[in-house]
């Protein structure tokens, strides 16, 4: 049976991989064994997914991004060059810790700019939006916007990718989509 995916002739793609219809894979990147690709992904030049990762359809992976086990992507993720993602707290090159890998989620429709590091354990909420260069140390909440190193949150993103400014009654109106969203207890919802 034809493949229903693109893959650059130098990739490399381990057995046990499910890769879905309209994925592509760029130039020498590497899709570790028993990693699951959503429909219609786009994997970048020279990308590291490790074993188990799992991805979401419509993910896009700009080049030179590292993923490594425990993390898993939902639907439209976006993550910008060279961002890179950690499974181990604690790493030492003699100690073995293969199995004590920590979790990483990434929610639905989030961001992650170029250069940013997601430090393992801590979940990326949906439409979260990460800065370029920033460290992620903790958890992110839903619609977030965080910058710097360690992160830390500027305000609210809507799921078009803009500023949120939220009026006394606690509503905001993205300036693209005209969708309503509401802050009432720290968090975002659209209306």
């Amino acid at each position: 049976m034809e493949k229903e995916y693109f893959a650059h002739p130098t990739a490399i793609i381990d057995d046990g991989c499910k890769i879905a219809k309209g994925v592509k894979i760029w130039h020498f990147s590497h899709v570790m064994s028993n990693c699951v690709i959503g429909e219609g992904c786009n994997i970048g030049q020279n990308v590291v997914i490790a074993s188990e990762v799992v991805l979401g359809k419509n993910v896009k992976i700009q080049n030179n991004v590292s993923l490594y086990t425990g993390v898993t992507c939902a639907d439209d993720v976006f993550l910008g060059p060279s961002c890179v993602f950690t499974n181990i707290t604690n790493p030492r090159s003699a100690v073995v810790r293969r199995g004590q890998y920590s979790k990483t989620h990434v929610g639905k429709g989030a961001s992650i700019g170029a250069n940013a590091t997601i430090v393992c354990g801590h979940d990326i909420g949906e439409y979260a939006f990460i800065g370029a260069g920033a460290v992620v140390t903790k958890t992110i909440l839903p619609y977030a916007c965080v910058v710097g190193n360690p992160a830390k949150q500027l305000g609210w993103m809507s799921e078009f990718g803009h500023r949120l400014a939220f009026d006394s009654n606690g509503i905001a109106i993205c300036s693209e989509s005209n969708e309503k969203y509401k802050l009432e207890n720290n968090k975002v919802i659209k209306l």
